[in-house]
């Protein structure tokens, strides 16, 4: 039967016309087909309305859950009740007096406005008549529209009556030369913009309620501008990321750049994850093998390791310099978990192999393991369980009469192909069992697609490279992102070129932060 014939309802005459065989073919076309649209239709709703968490709910040995079991609570003691005419009220339960709350805030870093109550019972008293022994303090979280103030400097004009010579101090310098932005106001239109993700318009509405008369325009100079100020300290953790011996890299799109008329193309950021916490978006302008090259070079550090999803430029670029090319665990898993709803029981098979994996992981964490102890455990507990997850693929592929088109059929095959890959972290402690860490921080470009939805121009998304690329980093080291821009939009200018490397967040953290530059707002701060 050929292709044409299905397209199109069969008369009866030519069904009835049809071999056995030609049915037979048919019918595995056709329920090849029906099978494959009913995922993408499930795929769809879980995009659309579903939990896109794969997270595995065990119901059981014998598969089923009883009636209601998942709404089962924990058993609370009943509440005290009192007698109330004609029926039974549940006691309010009773609250911590709040005047003895602990303060929820950092007293050193949120400013705090008193207001003194009066004492209702000294109404009409004099101060003779009673004595205040204590104060009982409360705390209330309370928000001023537009957070923005005003640095009005006072310089005196001053007449020298010797010289008859008219004198006075000059403005103080500011990191961006003839604006009127303070330091703070840059760091904070950043901070908002790449770690709260408020687009630039809605930021300049905010501005106007709050009373002033700026272009937007303006607003995406001082954006541009801070960026560029910062493009040395990106460099040089972008160069320490790619000496780290193990790396992992991904890619994530972005709209960038004009294509044809009225639409933006479509570009890449390509995330590298350093062995140091470090993270970089360089960005590129498509998914081509090439772009992996540019980014990592063609020198790689001695017994490299790049750890990555099954995309194919990241396997030719590791046979092309020869270093070792890892795959991740979590991707491989995905394969199966899709395709519980085809083959329930043979992905449960492989989920709960894998899931015996994360376990050993787990115990590592919990135990604290390193180096050699590490590797030792891995290849005590993981490798039996890995080597039992491939057998069990290839008594699989030997025993089933699935279509190449199954989704578990393809599972099994994306894990076969990659075997090599996924076993890497087995004999190298320092190679993870999945990019989940690299996902983890990659989340900020899908957060600003949702929110300011593109960049623009292909320098604008090199911007925002540069800036999540500083913004996350300070993240996975605990850092404020907002006192460390203020410092280092400061410093960057008077700091020696050679140790910019000093000014990356994983250095400014041990140089600086315990005392950074601050904003001459902080220094007026009562």
């Amino acid at each position: 039967m050929n292709s044409a014939a299905i397209q199109r309802v069969l008369t009866l005459e030519e069904a009835a016309s049809l071999t056995p065989q030609q049915v037979l073919d048919l019918y595995h076309t056709l329920y090849g087909e029906i099978i494959a649209l009913k995922q993408q239709l499930d795929w769809f709703k879980r995009q659309l309305f579903g939990q896109k968490s794969e997270r595995r709910i065990e119901i059981g040995t014998n598969g089923q859950m009883s009636l209601g079991e998942w709404l089962t609570q924990p058993a609370l003691p009943e509440p005290p009740s009192r007698l109330i005419a004609a029926h039974t009220r549940k006691a309010a339960t009773q609250r911590p007096d709040d005047g003895d709350a602990v303060p929820f805030f950092d007293e050193t870093r949120v400013p705090v406005e008193v207001i003194e109550l009066p004492a209702p019972a000294t109404e009409g008293l004099s101060p003779e008549d009673y004595e205040i022994i204590s104060h009982k303090e409360s705390y209330r979280l309370a928000q001023r529209p537009g957070s923005y103030v005003v640095i009005k400097y006072r310089r005196p004009v001053v007449k020298l009556k010797a010289s008859e010579a008219l004198v006075c101090a000059p403005a103080p310098s500011n990191v961006i030369d003839g604006s009127r932005a303070d330091v703070s106001f840059v760091a904070g239109l950043l901070i908002d913009k790449f770690a709260y993700h408020l687009p630039l318009y809605r930021q300049h509405q905010r501005l106007a309620d709050a009373g002033f008369t700026l272009s937007r325009p303006w607003l995406t100079q001082i954006a541009q501008q801070g960026a560029a100020l910062l493009e040395a300290i990106y460099e040089a953790q972008w160069a320490s990321i790619r000496e780290s011996r193990v790396k992992a890299m991904d890619e994530t799109p972005i709209k960038a750049g004009q294509g044809v008329p009225g639409k933006l193309k479509r570009g890449y950021f390509w995330p590298v994850y350093g062995e140091r916490d470090e993270i970089c978006f360089p960005f590129f302008e498509s998914r081509e093998i090439k772009h992996v090259e540019a980014a990592l070079g063609l020198t790689p550090a001695e017994r490299a390791v790049l750890l990555s999803d099954g995309y194919h430029a990241y396997a030719h670029y590791a046979a092309k310099t020869g270093i070792t090319h890892a795959q991740c665990w979590t991707h491989t898993r995905r394969g199966f978990f899709e395709a519980q709803a085809a083959e329930p029981e043979a992905a449960a098979e492989a989920l709960a192999l894998i899931g015996e994996l994360y376990q050993v992981e787990e115990d590592i964490r919990q135990a604290g393991l390193k180096g050699e102890r590490k590797k030792d455990h891995r290849l005590a507990h993981a490798k039996p369980v890995v080597e039992r997850f491939f057998a069990w693929i290839d008594e699989r592929f030997a025993a089933q009469g699935l279509l190449p088109s199954n989704p578990l059929t393809k599972a099994l095959a994306y894990a076969r192909d990659r075997r090599f890959g996924l076993e890497v972290f087995l004999s190298d402690p320092d190679v993870p069992i999945d990019t989940n860490h690299l996902e983890r921080a990659l989340r900020v470009i899908p957060m600003g697609r949702r929110n300011w939805m593109f960049c623009w121009t292909e320098l604008g998304a090199r911007h925002v490279g540069i800036l999540q690329s500083l913004i996350v980093t300070c993240r996975l080291h605990g850092i404020n992102p907002y006192d460390y821009l203020v410092d280092v939009l400061q410093r960057i200018g008077q700091h020696p070129a050679e140790r910019v490397h000093e000014l990356t967040p994983r250095c400014w953290k041990a140089l600086f932060a315990a005392n950074p530059l601050r904003s001459p707002l902080h220094r007026q701060a009562p």
